[in-house]
């Protein structure tokens, strides 16, 4: 049994298309959705900050002062972090942010956020989405109709005349269907996908 989504335009299966409902009639899973998300945030830290502790900073080799009799508070070295020219008692160190989450908890995962999607009526198919040339203004013309304040466009391959004709449009992202970001379909308003792409997206989430 399919279920329908709906389309921009007309020509295409008389306004609608249909679809397995083992992709996109799946229960919403917030839980798994929120840990997908957070995966790919962490993912794409730098984890570069890097600190000095008190063995990297140079210098203090020798007790600054002798240990008794100056009246002031015993120092043994001129790294410790409670000098201006010392170390950092904490010191962030690179790392790596990244999270293990499986293939089948992916797919489970972007499936109930398409599906949750399509329930809201935030996806929507096009055939005719992609742009004949590289003008912006002829995709503003396509995407005029949409009152969405971030649109995200899913096509199964790199079109150029799409990528050249949206980079200057700002509330608009491109992504190809294999490299479906979690985090870009849920703060999308509107998610507009090309026939080929919900094809793909159905054979690989299947």
């Amino acid at each position: 049994m399919g279920l329908q989504i709906p389309a921009l335009n007309k020509q295409d299966a008389a306004g609608m298309v249909e679809v397995t409902e083992a992709v996109f009639g799946q229960s919403f899973n917030e839980t798994l959705v929120h840990q997908l998300v957070v995966r790919y945030m962490a993912g794409a830290r730098a984890g570069t900050k890097a600190q000095k502790t008190r063995s990297d900073v140079s210098g203090g080799g020798a007790k600054p002062w002798k240990q008794k009799g100056t009246g002031r508070a015993r120092a043994g070295t001129t790294r410790s972090p409670v000098w201006r020219t010392g170390g950092v008692a904490f010191a962030a160190r690179p790392r790596n942010y990244e999270q293990k989450l499986n293939k089948k908890m992916f797919r489970v995962g972007i499936r109930s956020i398409l599906s949750e999607l399509l329930r809201q009526d935030r996806l929507v198919v096009s055939s005719d989405i992609l742009p004949e040339t590289v003008k912006t203004k002829e995709l503003n013309v396509k995407l005029k109709a949409i009152d969405a304040k971030r649109i995200l466009i899913v096509v199964d391959s790199v079109d150029v005349n799409l990528a050249l004709a949206s980079r200057n449009i700002p509330y608009v992202e491109v992504i190809e269907a294999a490299n479906l970001s979690p985090v870009l379909l849920v703060a999308a308003d509107k998610v507009i996908a090309t026939p080929a792409a919900l094809k793909q997206l159905e054979e690989c989430l299947a």
